[in-house]
């Protein structure tokens, strides 16, 4: 729900100011679409509210999805669990 309460943010361009977790949003989405990293927040308010609904959905998807990974890869990191580039641990 946060990645939908930041993009809305965006969209009405509600906030001059923004949280961490809305900050780690925001560089997630610039991640996930190409088009968006050198925008300010404006231009990408203006951006998410030319999407029609399903490209809305697909993007808020990828976003979760992207932060979902990095969120893993941190535990995993914290946990002191690390695999070399390309292995995976067996189950």
């Amino acid at each position: 729900m946060a990645v939908v309460d930041t993009f809305t943010k965006l969209i009405f361009d509600q906030g001059s100011e923004y949280s961490s977790e809305e900050r780690a949003i925001i560089e997630t989405l610039r991640l996930v679409d190409d088009n968006l990293l050198p925008d300010s927040p404006q231009e990408m308010g203006a951006y998410l509210r030319a999407l029609g609904v399903q490209e809305m959905i697909e993007l808020v998807s990828q976003v979760v999805a992207r932060l979902g990974r990095e969120a893993a890869v941190g535990e995993l990191k914290s946990a002191g669990e690390t695999y070399p580039r390309g292995s995976q641990r067996l189950h």
